[in-house]
């Protein structure tokens, strides 16, 4: 089999389409939007982690948006041309689509808003981050209790 097969075979059509297509899900109609959980969210392919709950605010558009990066090394940004537009893409270090980063967005504490899709997320609550193998990312939640 090759990747793009195994790939077919464990994500769902629109994880897949999201993460390998650079898809769009539909905003307010997707998993994490509205997520209020404490955790972080890793990339749905690879694992790796992206982003935290601490980082995440509700930008009204429908899509889980960040204010930041767990590690800039994870991330690729680069000029996206499509649709007309020109916007910074924002894939995962191992290759998948993510969504976008806005600079100078209003609605972001500090200008910078990551607006992902949540079919190329996977979200790990805090209590569970040990079990999944992510506890180097506990620290972050322990000292803003």
């Amino acid at each position: 089999m090759t990747e793009k097969t195994d790939l077919k075979e464990k994500l769902t059509d629109i994880q897949y389409h999201v993460t390998q297509n650079s898809g769009t899900e539909p905003a307010f109609d997707n998993e994490y939007w509205n997520e209020k959980g404490a955790g972080i969210y890793v990339d749905v392919v690879s694992g790796e982690p992206l982003f935290s709950s601490l980082d995440k605010f509700d930008s009204g558009t429908g899509w889980p948006s960040f204010s930041s990066v767990i590690d800039k090394s994870k991330v690729i940004e680069k000029k996206d041309f499509s649709h007309g537009m020109i916007r910074t893409e924002v894939k995962s270090s191992s290759g998948s689509h993510l969504g976008h980063l806005f600079k100078g967005d209003t609605s972001s504490p500090n200008g910078m808003r990551y607006c992902i899709n949540s079919a190329s997320l996977s979200f790990i609550p805090e209590e569970k981050l040990n079990e999944k193998g992510y506890e180097n990312y506990k620290k972050h939640f322990s000292s803003k209790k």
